[in-house]
């Protein structure tokens, strides 16, 4: 995916969302304003008239009044999520979709490799015959000696294994992904012709396995589909998922689905 395109649809979603609290805040506002004049409207200190011919009227009144209110509350909190949403997309994890996303990783790869060699050479001053001076020399302040030489709950000092595990494995995991994008860097775009009306498209510029029918599926093939992770993307009029080992697995499986066992 062009990096123009990447960040052109991250900008749409991002005025999707905001738009879409937008319509939230200005219903809630709506429903809370009209749930406390529905109350207000109820003379102050009236009860509702147990055995009264008015009573299930007023009960109503003011179960809808009440209900308003807590629907605003509840809209509210949802655009609550949805802002959030738009304020971390700034600050979320390094897409597949970013066409810069293999440097970015890289990069990523390179700090956690020198904060990991860090944390190594950290344990071996704290071994070391004068810990203070070796951990001077490593650049660690006054204060943070102090703290990195104070035995925790365990009575370990310096570095525990743990977070050296797992520094290890999130350095592992990072790799990882490296090679699975540079493998995906090479794969071509193809699309494969089913005789049974729809097609397989391995869309290498939209990063996703595409099934695309002539019409609207039937609700069996929909849910069928949703199972295996695939969903509706108006603006490509497929059916789309990450395009991927498990994306074009899932999308195998669901033609073999969707062919009749008299034709297999």
């Amino acid at each position: 995916m062009p990096v123009s395109d990447y960040h052109a649809k991250q900008e749409a979603k991002r005025e999707r969302l905001e738009a879409r609290a937008e319509r939230l805040r200005n219903e809630a506002n709506a429903r809370s304003k009209r749930g406390w004049d529905d109350l207000h409207a109820i003379p102050f200190g009236q009860p509702i008239l147990v055995g009264h011919h008015s009573e299930s009227r007023d009960r109503n009144y003011r179960a809808k009044a009440i209900g308003n209110i807590d629907k605003s509350v509840m809209l509210n909190r949802e655009a609550d999520k949805i802002e959030s949403r738009v304020a971390g997309m700034d600050y979320a994890g390094i897409s597949s979709d970013n066409p810069d996303a293999i440097d970015l990783l890289k990069a990523k790869l390179a700090k956690l490799e020198a904060d990991q060699a860090t944390m190594v050479a950290t344990n071996k001053a704290v071994r070391s015959k004068d810990p203070v001076a070796a951990l001077a020399a490593l650049g660690f302040k006054e204060s943070t000696i102090g703290a990195v030489l104070t035995p925790d709950f365990a009575g370990r000092k310096g570095i525990p294994s743990y977070a050296l595990s797992n520094a290890s494995a999130v350095i592992r995991q990072t790799k990882a992904r490296i090679e699975q994008l540079e493998r995906a860097a090479t794969r071509v775009d193809k699309v494969t012709e089913t005789n049974l009306g729809f097609k397989i498209h391995e869309n290498t510029d939209a990063n996703r396995v595409q099934i695309i029918f002539p019409g609207k599926p039937d609700d069996a093939t929909r849910a069928l589909l949703k199972r295996h992770g695939f969903r509706w993307a108006p603006s490509e009029g497929a059916w789309q998922r990450h395009l991927n080992n498990a994306g074009i697995y899932a999308a195998r499986y669901v033609i073999q689905q969707l062919t009749p066992k008299e034709a297999i």
